[in-house]
């Protein structure tokens, strides 16, 4: 409230939303404006839709109250309603980079009225490809202004970012790196082929609230949830391919107890704020120790408790170190009790596989070994050896071949010639 810059390092699930927007209201609603007589006052950059229309909820609470007005600009919608809003005039706009360069582009916002910068999950921006974006921006922004940036890492190109934009910033540190403190953590070890099985288990078992499921790919997240809905589960679905109208639905029914479980992908990790999660499973690794912050701050939030299940894989282990060393103790091990981990995963017909070979339960009847052999022989008996097929391809061209005939029309042309025709 006093005008300084802030660097606030701080993991998601810590209240920042409200504690940038309560201060910036209060400012707007009760200070002149110093930047010019028309344009937003105040810009708050955000690396995803989801929580990008998150703080634009939040800014219409904390921001109407005191007569303040806002708009929200991110992709996967028309452009035109947004248009309106810009023309008819906003004190605030949340923006995800890619959208707010299109308005800057076709002139229907004007950035030199800035008073207030807000760069949130910074890191997250920069792992997105938006640090190009980031900067164009900032360099259309007034210098003289106040800029809050909040990251819950700090790598390099982050810090570099830090240092140029922030004028004798105040640093606000909570928590660095780790996730909250009201979360159980609990590795399951097993197979790769054994989640599918292992999952729907645990589902059974668990008194579970809300679930939240994370993948590593858009189409396992996609097939997941199928496979839950298959089995009687409330489940929805969000991941990048969906529209954007699809993705709000997906929020708004796991937020309105249509759904209990939500699988998703990490791009949806930052943009969920439901407060009432209570298990966030990792059916997948995540691919670095920030990740797995970022998906295990989605639950214990507010000072609610949580509970966060991950599945390993031997390959896994090295991650599990790092992760271990973050939190500053070792994860505890946990085996489903009754589960039979050495097993072949129930199915039902072929069994289905995914790219990456993982399994996805389809039934409950499992196939024989000797079944299995039996097509396994009939598709491999007559499968000639990989060179022996090469060097058939190459026989059967050149008996396949067309004659070449003995004289081309245009070598016959050329010998009437001299008879002064040309055929």
């Amino acid at each position: 409230m006093e005008g300084y810059d802030v660097l606030g390092i701080a993991q998601t699930g810590t209240g920042k939303t409200a504690a940038f927007m309560l201060p910036i209201a209060h400012r707007l609603a009760n200070g002149p404006r110093l930047m010019g007589p028309r344009g937003p006052r105040c810009l708050i950059l955000a690396p995803t839709r989801e929580l990008a229309d998150q703080i634009g909820q939040a800014g219409a609470q904390f921001g109407g109250a005191v007569g303040l007005s806002g708009a929200a600009l991110y992709g996967g919608m028309s452009k035109r309603p947004q248009d309106e809003k810009l023309r008819r005039g906003v004190d605030v706009v949340v923006a995800c980079p890619g959208r707010l360069l299109d308005h800057v582009d076709t002139g229907t916002i004007d950035l030199r009225g800035i008073e207030v910068l807000v760069l949130d999950e910074a890191d997250q921006m920069c792992d997105m490809g938006f640090l190009p974006d980031v900067r164009r921006i900032i360099a259309q922004l007034p210098t003289q202004r106040q800029t809050l940036f909040f990251s819950a890492t700090m790598p390099k190109d982050i810090r570099q970012l830090a240092d140029q934009i922030l004028r004798d910033p105040v640093v606000v540190e909570i928590g660095h790196s780790r996730p909250a403190a009201t979360v159980s953590h609990a590795l399951y070890p097993m197979r790769e082929n054994s989640k599918g099985a292992l999952l729907l288990e645990m589902l059974e078992r668990e008194a579970t609230g809300k679930v939240l499921i994370f993948t590593r790919t858009k189409r396992r997240a996609r097939h997941l949830a199928e496979v839950l809905d298959q089995k009687g589960h409330r489940v929805s679905a969000l991941q990048g391919n969906m529209t954007q109208n699809r993705r709000q639905a997906a929020l708004d029914g796991f937020r309105k107890d249509r759904f209990d479980i939500l699988v998703a992908t990490d791009l949806a990790a930052r943009g969920i704020d439901i407060s009432a999660i209570s298990h966030v499973i990792n059916y997948d690794m995540p691919s670095t120790v920030e990740a797995y912050t970022h998906r295990i701050g989605r639950t214990g939030r507010a000072e609610l408790t949580g509970e966060a299940f991950t599945f390993t894989t031997p390959e896994d282990e090295p991650l599990v170190r790092g992760i271990e060393r973050v939190l500053g103790t070792r994860i505890e091990r946990r085996l489903l009790a009754g589960f039979d981990y050495g097993s072949t995963p129930p199915r039902q017909g072929r069994p289905r596989m995914e790219r990456d070979g993982n399994w996805t339960p389809r039934g409950e009847r499992a196939g024989g070994e000797s079944r299995r052999r039996a097509r396994h022989s009939r598709r491999t008996a007559h499968r000639p050896h990989r060179r022996c097929g090469r060097l058939r391809r190459r026989m059967y061209a050149v008996i396949d071949r067309p004659p070449v005939p003995a004289r081309s029309r245009m070598a016959r042309g050329v010998r009437s010639a001299g008879r002064g025709r040309l055929r």
